[in-house]
């Protein structure tokens, strides 16, 4: 028993080698650290897997309580709106520039704050071998890989929540009908002004960068900024 524990030990130590900086030198050991240990009766691919949903748990939580909160956002109208915007300031009607800000940062700030149910169902859904590939991956790996498992489904929820608070400010049909005649301009090269998808694209752009930034985080102190489970595939800690 002391000699399977003791060789048990040795290998979660190969597995779990710190840094994760050179994960193609690595990635040799963990496989052969991998049958050694399920050849004792442990799974550890399991305990690798729940370690990285646990990651990912993690980082998505906190990055989208953070970014939910008022003045998490600070959007402005996109750069080929900013004329328009600075003409109307010059005309005493700049309050409607900044209640058309207002409404789109709310807007990124609630939209945010649905995303826990999309990020959820991606985590329940990831399987050992999406596990093992990101341990193996870059210091964003699992940052990358939700990504693409949850952009399109965070689309759909972000796309109604964005439109009732730009609806809030009365005039989104108008500028509903501005856009429409815009976009029929026979001019190549025409710059964005969809307010509904830029405000879905810079927020979602946030997010998954501060998400990247918990995953980097998390990787560098597993333990303290996540738990022993974490700390076990990430850093090196005994449990």
């Amino acid at each position: 028993m002391k000699l399977r524990m003791k060789s048990l030990a040795v290998v979660m130590g190969l597995l779990v080698l710190p840094g994760c900086q050179n994960m193609e030198a690595v990635s040799p050991w963990i496989d052969v650290g991998n049958q050694v240990v399920k050849n004792a009766g442990y799974d550890t691919d399991s305990k690798l897997a729940r370690g990285i949903k646990e990651t990912l748990y993690t980082s998505t939580d906190r990055a989208s309580t953070g970014l939910s909160q008022v003045g998490a956002f600070n959007l402005s109208l996109p750069s080929a709106a900013r004329p328009v915007a600075d003409g109307l300031r010059q005309f005493g009607l700049g309050s409607y520039v900044d209640q058309l800000q207002d409404a789109m940062n709310r807007g990124a700030e609630q939209a945010v704050a649905e995303a826990a149910p999309v990020f959820k169902q991606a985590i329940t859904g990831m399987t050992v071998n999406d596990a093992l590939g990101i341990v193996r991956g870059s210091d964003t790996a699992a940052t990358d890989y939700f990504r693409r498992q949850t952009e399109a489904a965070l689309r759909l929820r972000y796309q109604p929540i964005v439109e009732e608070n730009l609806r809030k400010t009365g005039f989104y049909e108008q500028y509903k009908g501005l856009l429409a005649a815009y976009e029929k301009l026979p001019v190549a090269g025409k710059p964005e002004l969809d307010l509904e998808r830029y405000v879905i694209d810079q927020s979602m752009a946030k997010l998954f960068t501060r998400i990247g930034e918990e995953e980097t985080l998390i990787r560098k102190d597993p333990v303290a900024r996540g738990s022993l489970l974490i700390g076990q595939v990430f850093g090196g800690a005994e449990g």
